[in-house]
């Protein structure tokens, strides 16, 4: 089985589907097009010094980038607003002074620096806020105050090392938040308690080596965990406990030696894992019970990754071996998750040690034709 990229990269589209289930970049996209194709359509010449103006029955979507001039002041009306790609290290805090009806906010790839504690005071009704690619180191206490309505925060690819508890606040219809891409290394306790509806969590490409036992004793309702890239060895007990709705986990790309027995435990509804690319050589007894169940309701139908582990294929794989057997067509690059020892194993598939170790469960067939007993090279 081939991994997917659409559902096992981490920038997937499905990764960045919006909260309310429309695609943002399409949603965007389409804008964008509007937003060109209109004034052709009636024969007038953009002018490229000019922020694009897209007028509807619900109010004004605007769109600025270079080589457009940033104006000082937005339509009363402005529901959307993108101001991208410009060398703003800072912006005024009374940028969005007369636009109350803001509802998505696009600051992305502008070298912001700072905010003001002000900044979205003016725009209460703000749902979306991206953030992306920019300089920030902190947040000012208070930004969110005003912000019950905002339902997505994109802070990707900024230069945060630390998080505060406090500069969240305010936040409390929060569906998606993105904090991939920084320089995290540590989360404070408690830092998401008031997540409530929290569906959306990404802290991957961070340098985070542990993560605090109550990081998601808020957010119960998590359907998408991305923690890969990060330097993380060992996945605690009771972490992911309880996430009933967990679909996709990402714990791809770290340096995981060791995962608790019951790291997986309740997660009923998880559609995907990836642990691929981690330190791991074996796993305890018991790690596999609750996940991909022929015939559950939910029984990981988009598969899971475990390549790139330096496996040791001994008796201590067991548990494993037999759950491989029963979910082998599930497995993504399983003619490359290979056994690094014993010295026998060594350049086996995993997959082919434990067709070898186990008998079949019932009704599941042990051939197929895709199954190489050696491991191949990625890439080959």
């Amino acid at each position: 089985m081939e991994k997917r990229e659409a559902t096992m990269s981490s920038w997937s589209p499905e990764r960045n589907q919006s909260p309310r289930g429309l695609d943002p970049h399409f949603s965007r996209t389409l804008f964008l097009l509007l937003l060109i194709v209109a004034p052709l359509a009636q024969g007038v010449t953009p002018d490229p010094e000019a922020c694009q103006v897209f007028q509807s029955d619900n109010g004004s979507s605007i769109n600025c980038h270079p080589p457009a001039k940033v104006p000082q002041y937005f339509p009363a009306d402005t529901i959307y607003l993108s101001v991208e790609f410009f060398n703003l290290t800072q912006l005024p805090p009374d940028t969005l002074q007369g636009i109350p009806n803001l509802q998505e906010l696009h600051l992305s790839s502008n070298g912001l620096e700072s905010l003001s504690a002000n900044f979205l005071l003016p725009v209460p009704q703000l749902k979306v806020l991206d953030l992306t690619h920019n300089a920030l180191t902190r947040l000012p206490p208070g930004l969110f105050w005003g912000s019950a309505a905002l339902h997505t925060l994109v802070l990707k690819e900024n230069q945060l090392e630390v998080l505060e508890t406090l500069w969240l606040h305010g936040l409390k219809a929060l569906r998606h938040l993105d904090l991939s891409g920084n320089h995290l290394r540590t989360l404070p306790p408690g830092l998401l308690a008031n997540f409530t509806d929290l569906r959306i969590l990404d802290l991957g490409n961070n340098q985070l080596e542990t993560l605090p036992p109550d990081l998601l004793r808020g957010p119960v309702k998590l359907e998408r965990l991305h923690l890969e890239g990060n330097r993380l060895r060992v996945l605690e007990e009771g972490l992911l406990v309880p996430q009933p709705n967990l679909r996709y986990l990402f714990l791809n790309d770290n340096q995981l030696t060791m995962v608790a027995a019951s790291a997986f435990r309740g997660l009923k509804q998880l559609d995907m894992l990836d642990l691929s690319n981690n330190s791991l050589t074996s796993v305890p007894k018991g790690l596999w019970t609750s996940l991909g169940q022929p015939g559950a309701a939910r029984d990981m139908k988009d598969g899971f990754d475990i390549s790139g582990n330096p496996w040791i294929c001994d008796q201590n794989l067991d548990d494993l071996y037999q759950w491989l057997v029963d979910n082998k067509d599930k497995m993504f690059f399983r003619n490359n998750t290979c056994c690094t020892e014993p010295t026998a194993m060594k350049g086996q598939t995993l997959l082919a040690a434990a067709m070898s170790h186990v008998k079949p469960t019932a009704g599941v067939e042990m051939g197929g034709n895709s199954l190489a007993e050696h491991c191949t090279p990625l890439g080959n």
